[in-house]
């Protein structure tokens, strides 16, 4: 899965809108000589992004240095939640610079501690301590690490399983790989844990049975009963929709966790911090995780990660035995404090909230309008997706996904390349403080990206 996308020219016609411009050949042929040179340096695992060099990026556009401006539907991978280059964030890492404290490892500091004690104010009830880390990945991988460690302490050696599922994606490292659902991400591990599993993910397009019976069904299949099991690791939404699970389903998964003594982590990375029109996604299942995952959009720009979790989990560790070199970087934690006041403060959450009829109308009318290839479409607050695959079959379409994007792209909306397990999935998530005329806008270029991606096709008529 993945494709390369050409850096070579070609001519498009121009765009001129309040929201996106194209003034030039795509790539800007003047962009070329930068591109070359990261193409010839860098991995070719870097080459999976539209060939644009951002110059600078504002509000809901991302600009190149040759005159084109992009609306954007990628929010940087779901980092910039509340906006690109938003005037508070930038005052607030421009204030810390000029401090003259840029880094402090995890000596204590003021800033860390304005945020720890914000986050933990936002979060439910019974989950009182905060860990900050950099990545998604650290993120993730430190709960499983807290999952079993709780584990071990309730119910001996024996008591490490971590459950995931079919189709997660956690990050790139070890445990968060053999966690997530995605096989080909697995083939350089070779020696996997086998007290990591996953059950199917009950979306009800992929897999139709969405009863917690399922879940029950599997574990004993596989051999893991709840003795043995430490954690169960879910994406609040799996990001390769976005899909949820059914309520009753999680609710169901919430009792059978407390009553097996099993740490139950909601992976929040890319779904918390308003993207699904409320500050955590697990809110819309009604229950509380013992542990989430943070990171993405909560600065809305620079690197930071977290987990926040019970006390009784967080503290499993003795003093100076569970750090992290740029732990609460005062930079990213000024920058953190500053995007979650926006995001409540500006009402940005709500504004998903609102938005979200518009967004699901639209996809739903695409897939109306074209069955054969949409297999299936999902939009919570300001986040959607379209699982494209092959004409009339449930087969997924990475090339397909991907012209729609390259499409996007030659006309001023900028997506990120195609996710989920097979590469199938279109995403959308433009920055939460989008107005509805812009986000029309990108959706009606969207539609017509995938009526002209139809008309491609060889056998289309």
């Amino acid at each position: 899965m993945g494709k390369e996308f050409d850096i070579a020219p070609i001519e498009v016609p121009s765009v001129e809108t309040p929201h996106r411009r194209i003034v030039t050949a795509l790539p800007a042929p003047e962009s070329v000589g930068t591109l070359e040179t990261l193409r010839t340096v860098e991995p070719m695992s870097m080459r999976g992004q539209p060939p644009v060099v951002w110059d600078r990026a504002e509000g809901v556009q991302v600009h190149d240095a040759h005159g084109n401006m992009w609306l954007d539907f990628s929010c940087g991978v779901l980092v910039t939640n509340a906006g690109h280059g938003t005037e508070a964030i930038r005052r607030a890492i421009r204030d810390q610079v000029d401090s003259g404290l840029i880094h402090n490892y995890c000596f204590p500091s003021k800033q860390r501690a304005e945020l720890v004690s914000l986050l933990k104010e936002i979060a439910p009830d019974g989950l009182e301590k905060v860990f900050l880390l950099t990545t998604g990945s650290e993120a993730t991988e430190c709960a499983i690490k807290l999952a079993r460690t709780h584990g071990i302490a309730k119910g001996g050696n024996e008591k490490i399983g971590i459950i995931g599922s079919d189709r997660a994606f956690h990050g790139r490292t070890l445990a968060s790989q053999m966690t997530g659902g995605i096989p080909g991400q697995k083939d350089w591990i070779v020696n996997l844990d086998p007290a990591i599993a996953q059950v199917p993910w009950p979306d009800g397009y992929w897999t139709e049975d969405t009863s917690f019976d399922l879940f029950l069904k599997t574990l004993d299949e596989r051999g893991m009963s709840p003795d043995k099991i430490a954690g169960v690791m879910f994406e609040t939404f799996q990001g390769v929709g976005p899909d949820f699970a059914p309520v009753e389903y999680i609710q169901k998964l919430r009792e059978w966790c407390d009553t097996n003594e099993v740490v139950l982590i909601f992976d929040e990375v890319q779904a918390g911090f308003g993207r699904t029109g409320t500050m955590w996604a697990f809110e819309h299942y009604g229950v509380t995780p013992d542990l989430i995952c943070i990171g993405k959009g909560v600065t809305s720009s620079l690197p930071l990660s977290g987990v926040i979790g019970k006390t009784e989990i967080m503290d499993a560790y003795p003093p100076g035995s569970m750090t992290s070199t740029h732990t609460g970087n005062p930079l990213s934690c000024r920058a953190a404090v500053a995007s979650i006041r926006s995001l409540i403060d500006d009402d940005l959450i709500g504004n998903a909230a609102r938005l979200e009829p518009v967004l699901l109308k639209a996809i739903e009318e695409i897939k109306a309008k074209h069955p054969a290839i949409v297999g299936h479409v999902t939009a919570k607050g300001l986040v959607g997706g379209l699982q494209i695959v092959e004409p009339d079959t449930k087969n997924p379409s990475h090339d397909i996904a991907f012209d729609i994007i390259l499409r996007a792209f030659h006309k001023g909306l900028l997506m990120f390349a195609p996710v989920g397990a097979w590469g199938q999935t279109v995403k959308l998530a433009p920055p939460l403080c989008i107005t509805s005329e812009a986000l029309e806008e990108g959706l009606d270029v969207l539609a017509g990206c995938v009526d002209e991606a139809v008309e491609a096709l060889p056998d289309s008529s």
